[in-house]
């Protein structure tokens, strides 16, 4: 009796949530009469109505369990009655110890009903308070989200007062007489490249005459024409070959042995490589030529990755344009002097062209005698080896100035915003999505400079003129005349670069080429019903060379080293090198069959591929004008068209969000904030 007891009070309080099946069945085994029955029926209603209106409250109207659990209490109610009305009807034991089987069955259901309602409120109860500490955490970045926008403010102000006082700085101090002696050592490597680009062209019939005495000699019968055609090819594109090395493993000796160390150890395969050149007649090998075609490419591979980033790194940020120009003059003026001495009234001779070649010694020598006075690059020894006193030594010599703060404060901006490419491989430049873009912009502008179609101008213009009508004299004079405008637009265009910027100059460049090539098609087409239309083709040419001179001649080499900071500079040199080369080689193999295959239409495809050259550069190429490294990169991850083709995207506003991409400044985060961030990612 005292669990009887115990299970009424506890219905008849509403203070139990849960109804034991077990204590109803001893319940109703010991009750027989009406009266009892309709006491259950009061007090099961009374628990059912409880249960069911704690659920609506605790479910807070997520859940629609009190709903099922207020249907399931009125069928039972009904039930319940009917059943009470049977028994009080025939009060039969038999009937009635079925009726209360029923009851109690269809009480354990409801129970079980109960029970199941109760653990979903439970459940709801767990998700609102994780809900709750999920909100609580939301609020929590989001204040420290504010916090760290108004710290990268503070450093963008930080940064953009810092390029102000390097401007001014350079601008206190200029070209210095050590800095102009250190370019010019430097860039005895680019004239090196521009010799033995244009070397090769002058003397064409007379390398030509030795390969065919050469082979008789051999095998006692003459060589065909088309034969010796080919084998002149290969000695004009092996060169490119070797380019293709020497640029690939650039950035494996750039960061090895340094950018000036670099150089010199390229001096060795110079003077090499000059020696076969020189003395293939004395051999009677023109395989000796082509090997040491092959080794000068490679100096020159090596020359064209090192100096323009030796030279972009050494420069002051205001005078990185016109210094880069430098890198071109100086192949236009090697260029130029191997044109000239390549006429037959010199050198262009059958005894005098080994010597010809064999002067390519002269760069590497000289380079050898001024290089070691200068310093090594401040960014290499700074960012790459972390020899801080070394980088303020060498940057003191350069300036000319103890004031070289600005200048190591920028670089470590620079070192901190790429830490996490310190050492970056090609595979890695390849696979990254941030310098993809930059990458992809270096390659194109490097196809620009060679598709442009101006290796054939360089390699065969002398067989250029003289099939468009001039003399062979006068072919090769015109020859020159192409030399010494590439000088001079190349001298033009020094202050232009940091005036006008390198983006607007490559358009006119690439638009000019475009407008003249198409002027070299007409005037090929005609010349045979018009007499003075070779002279055309002539000022065609020569134009075409000038555009070639304002735009795609220097600013391909560079604004690929302005486009990547210190880490992955090396590889992206590397890699665009490589693809200038390889685009040298296409070229100086392909033309002479391209030009006899198109005939009068050679240029068009060089017109097609210019075209697209100048949309590209048009929506793709940023304007690198008076920009630091760091904002160059910036401008790649903000990844907006429009900003990139802004002079001064960065320099009056800056996103708080992308300026936290931008770098990592003078000062440290807070710590606190940090390891929030890190709890959040």
């Amino acid at each position: 009796m005292h669990i009887k007891r115990a299970a009424l009070n506890g219905l008849a309080g509403g203070e139990a949530r849960q109804l034991s099946a077990e204590v109803v069945g001893t319940y109703l085994r010991d009750l027989g009469n009406s009266s009892s029955l309709e006491r259950l029926v009061s007090v099961c209603s009374t628990h059912v109505d409880s249960l069911s209106r704690t659920n609506q409250r605790d479910s807070r109207g997520d859940y629609v369990c009190g709903d099922s659990l207020q249907k399931q209490v009125s069928v039972m109610s009904m039930n319940l009655s009917a059943k009470l009305d049977e028994l009080q009807r025939g009060d039969r034991q038999l009937e009635t110890t079925v009726a209360l089987c029923e009851i109690r069955t269809q009480l354990q259901e409801l129970t079980k009903s109960v029970e199941s309602c109760q653990s979903e409120v439970s459940e709801v109860k767990r998700d609102m308070v994780t809900i709750k500490q999920e909100l609580d955490t939301v609020q929590q970045v989001k204040e420290e989200i504010e916090e760290l926008r108004e710290y990268v403010n503070r450093l963008e102000e930080h940064s953009h007062r810092r390029k102000l006082r390097l401007l001014e700085q350079a601008l206190d101090n200029g070209l210095t007489l050590f800095l102009s002696y250190a370019i010019l050592a430097a860039v005895l490597g680019m004239l090196q490249f521009g010799y033995n680009t244009g070397v090769i062209n002058a003397p064409e019939v007379n390398i030509e005459n030795f390969m065919k005495d050469v082979y008789k000699d051999r095998y006692g019968e003459d060589i065909s024409d088309d034969s010796v055609k080919t084998l002149y090819s290969v000695a004009v594109s092996i060169f490119a070959i070797g380019g293709m090395v020497g640029g690939f493993s650039g950035g494996t000796i750039a960061n090895r042995f340094g950018r000036s160390g670099g150089l010199l150890l390229n001096n060795v395969l110079g003077i090499v490589g000059a020696c076969l050149m020189g003395f293939t007649k004395l051999a009677e090998s023109y395989e000796m030529l082509f090997f040491g075609r092959f080794i000068i490419g490679v100096n020159c591979g090596l020359n064209t990755s090192l100096v323009p980033m030796y030279i972009s790194e050494i420069a002051p940020l205001n005078l990185r344009g016109g210094l880069g120009t430098v890198n071109q003059l100086a192949v236009t003026v090697g260029l130029l002097v191997s044109q000239v001495l390549g006429i037959e009234q010199i050198l262009g001779t059958n005894e005098g062209w080994p010597v010809l070649l064999g002067l390519a010694i002269c760069p590497a020598i000289l380079q050898l005698l001024l290089l070691p006075v200068c310093p090594e690059s401040p960014r290499y020894l700074l960012i790459t080896k972390q020899w801080e006193e070394e980088a303020r030594k060498a940057l003191r010599r350069l300036r000319a100035s103890n004031q070289v703060e600005e200048d190591i404060e920028e670089m470590r901006a620079e070192e901190r915003a790429q830490q996490a490419e310190s050492t970056i491989s090609m595979t890695e430049l390849i696979c990254s999505p941030t310098l993809r873009a930059p990458l992809v912009i270096g390659v194109v502008m490097q196809l620009s400079q060679q598709l442009s179609g101006i290796n054939a101008v360089f390699y065969y213009s002398t067989n250029l003129f003289t099939s468009s009508g001039l003399t062979d004299e006068s072919a090769k004079f015109a020859t020159i005349g192409i030399g010494a405008i590439m000088v001079c637009m190349t001298l033009v265009s020094i202050p232009l670069m940091d005036r006008t910027g390198r983006r607007t100059l490559h358009l006119y460049g690439l638009g000019g080429m475009f407008i003249f090539s198409i002027f070299i098609t007409i005037s090929f087409l005609i010349k045979e019903m018009i007499d003075w239309m070779s002279y055309i083709s002539v000022v065609s040419t020569l134009c075409f060379v000038v555009f070639f001179a304002v735009g795609p001649g220097s600013i391909p080499w560079m604004i690929t080293a302005e486009l990547f900071s210190q880490g992955p500079r090396p590889a992206a040199m590397s890699i665009a090198v490589l693809v200038n080369w390889m685009a040298n080689f296409l070229v100086g193999i392909g033309f002479p069959t391209m030009k006899s295959s198109l005939e009068n239409y050679t240029f068009l495809p060089f017109s097609a591929f210019l075209a697209i050259f100048w949309i590209f550069t048009y929506k793709k190429v940023p304007e690198t004008k008076n920009k630091t490294f760091e904002e160059i990169l910036a401008l790649f991850r903000h990844g907006n068209d429009s900003m990139l083709n802004c002079v001064n995207a960065l320099e009056g506003h800056i996103p708080p969000a992308e300026s936290a991409a931008l770098m990592v400044a003078e000062e440290k985060p807070h710590p606190d904030s940090c390891k929030a961030l890190k709890k959040k990612t």
